[in-house]
């Protein structure tokens, strides 16, 4: 079971306004919508967190479903208890203003490693559709190097 900070005003606006938080059914939408292997989860909300339960098919679908549903407006943590083939624990990046995927992969990865960005845009796909749009107060997933 893991805990995740996000920034709640910062994300996806499912449809309402204010600092009203997504319902679960809302935020369930959202997550299968992905198709990152999320039907055996289920998606509960207390005020701003949001809990997901159940099966994960792999660890990368867990990241996703951790990214997605956290980078959405009005939810500022997300809890899981989720049981996942070799779980371990996930390796998350909060981007800040000014950041690009080149200058996070030489900060996570080392100098000389900020070709893969390519690696960290792939790991957000389908929730980053292009490489050029990351925001400050997103969470991204970055894989093993």
């Amino acid at each position: 079971m893991g805990l995740y900070d996000f920034i709640k005003e910062a994300g996806k606006a499912l449809g309402f306004g204010g600092d009203e938080s997504p319902t679960a059914d809302a935020l369930k939408k959202e997550l299968d919508s992905h198709k990152i292997g999320s039907d055996k989860m289920t998606i509960d909300v207390k005020g701003d967190t949001a809990v997901i339960k159940g099966e994960a098919s792999s660890q990368e679908a867990l990241e996703k479903a951790i990214v997605a549903i956290g980078n959405t407006v009005g939810i500022s943590k997300v809890e899981t208890n989720v049981s996942v083939p070799a779980a371990k624990e996930p390796r998350l990046y909060t981007v800040k203003k000014g950041d690009t995927l080149w200058e996070i992969a030489v900060g996570v990865y080392g100098k000389g490693k900020g070709a893969k960005n390519k690696a960290i845009f792939e790991a957000n796909k389908p929730m980053l559709k292009s490489a050029d749009k990351i925001y400050p107060g997103q969470v991204l997933r970055i894989p093993e190097a």
